[in-house]
C-alpha cells in the first residue's frame, strides 16, 4: 500500500514539450508525396512518356482560338507549324518562269519574258 500512497513528484525541467510544428513539417512530406504521384499517375495516363522515348514519332493537333497547331516529333526534333485557311497572295498571280532541274543537280531558271520570245 505504501507505493499507491507516495505522490508522484515531477520535476518541471525534466519535461519536454513537443514541437508544435513538426506535425506541419509531416503534413508538408505528405502532399509532396501525393503530388508526385498525381503527376506519375497523369503522365501514364496521357502518355506523355513517349515524349523522352528518342526513336517516338508523335504528331499532335491542338486548336486554340479558331487556329490549328501542328506539333511533330521525329527523334529529337520537334516542330510547330500553324494551320490557315487563308490563300497566301489570295487568288491573283502571275507566271514569273520555269525552273529546270539538271542531271547533274544544276538548277536553270527561264524568266516569262524570255518563254514568249522562244515560242
Amino acid at each position: 500500500m505504501k507505493y499507491l500512497k507516495r505522490k508522484h513528484q515531477t520535476n518541471s525541467k525534466n519535461i519536454v514539450l513537443e514541437d508544435p510544428m513538426s506535425s506541419v513539417a509531416n503534413l508538408f512530406d505528405v502532399a509532396l508525396v501525393f503530388i508526385v504521384a498525381l503527376f506519375l499517375s497523369l503522365m501514364s495516363a496521357y502518355q506523355i512518356l513517349d515524349f523522352f522515348n528518342p526513336e517516338s514519332e508523335i504528331t499532335i493537333m491542338k486548336k486554340t482560338n479558331e487556329q490549328w497547331h501542328i506539333i511533330t516529333k521525329k527523334g529529337k526534333k520537334i516542330e510547330a507549324k500553324k494551320v490557315t485557311n487563308r490563300k497566301i497572295g489570295g487568288d491573283q498571280g502571275v507566271k514569273l518562269g520555269i525552273a529546270y532541274k539538271l542531271n547533274n543537280g544544276q538548277v536553270i531558271y527561264i524568266p516569262e519574258e524570255q518563254l514568249n520570245e522562244i515560242e
